[in-house]
């Protein structure tokens, strides 16, 4: 589950990360503001996806973070659709299109996962161990109110967690490598390819910390959800590539993607019900 984000980069760094054709100064905020630092990022909140254009060209666009199908009758169907497990979103009613048709790219520096309650329900900051930004497979849509208003929003695709989320949570965000990025985007990649992207990010990929409990409130959206903290259990601290295992391969290595015979999320009770949607 990928409940929480952080994007804090600048938009030169995200233009060059992700080769957009775009130049970097417009790389800003929907109104066109210089990018503001992001800590706390959540549901129902914009984030920045990256499209492939009709000529191929990468593009950024701002969406709603929660996925409101274009059949909905209402938007408000975009809170419980935050995530979509990817073992099942190419068949599940409220995502299957826009796996067929509709796929992106999230841009994030880091994202958040809590411990069960029975281990203190700490929250936790994942980021990358090579520094880089984190380019999170996505899915989107239009949808269109009765005013003719128009809403575009999007979805994190979710599969089962790597060695580095250990003891922590049991699923994480798909994590596209750069060279996989034309695969994901392109309209006329091979279904068995999509399928196979959806693995687990090799091991050694995220650098995890205990951070401050601020980050449980989306209220708060500044540096102080970063504060790094002693958690309860010192094993689980890991500001280093986590479980101290160095990478092995690449990132076509992946591990192969658990069913959907996984426990419900505990994260759940944070943010409401266990929201990975299913259509």
């Amino acid at each position: 589950m990928c409940g929480r984000m952080t994007l804090t980069r600048s938009g030169r760094e995200i233009a060059e990360y992700f080769a957009l054709e775009m130049k970097a100064e417009a790389v800003g905020e929907i109104d066109g503001a210089t990018l503001r630092p992001r800590y706390n990022i959540a549901p129902s909140q914009l984030v920045a996806t990256i499209l492939s254009s009709a000529d191929g060209a990468r593009i950024l666009r701002w969406k709603q973070w929660g996925l409101v199908p274009s059949w909905s009758k209402s938007a408000d169907m975009g809170g419980r659709l935050f995530n979509a497990r990817s073992e099942t979103a190419r068949e599940k009613p409220s995502f299957r299109t826009a796996w067929k048709r509709r796929r992106c790219l999230i841009v994030a520096d880091g994202f958040y996962e809590w411990t069960p309650r029975n281990r203190d329900h700490q929250p936790y900051h994942f980021r990358p161990s090579d520094s880089q930004l984190l380019a999170l497979a996505g899915l989107y849509e239009a949808w269109r109110g009765e005013g003719g208003e128009i809403l575009e929003s999007c979805t994190v695709l979710t599969t089962a967690a790597s060695a580095d989320l250990q003891g922590i949570h049991h699923r994480m965000p798909v994590i596209l490598a750069p060279s996989d990025f034309e695969s994901w985007l392109a309209a006329d990649s091979d279904p068995d390819r999509l399928r196979d992207l959806m693995a687990s990010a090799p091991e050694g990929t995220l650098q995890r910390r205990a951070v401050s409990r601020s980050v449980n409130s989306p209220r708060v959206d500044d540096a102080s959800c970063l504060d790094p903290i002693e958690p309860s259990d010192p094993s689980l601290n890991a500001d280093v590539k986590a479980q101290q295992t160095s990478t092995t391969g690449s990132r076509s290595s992946r591990r192969t993607v658990e069913g959907d015979d996984v426990p419900s999320d505990a994260q759940g009770d944070l943010f409401g019900a266990d929201r990975e949607g299913g259509g």
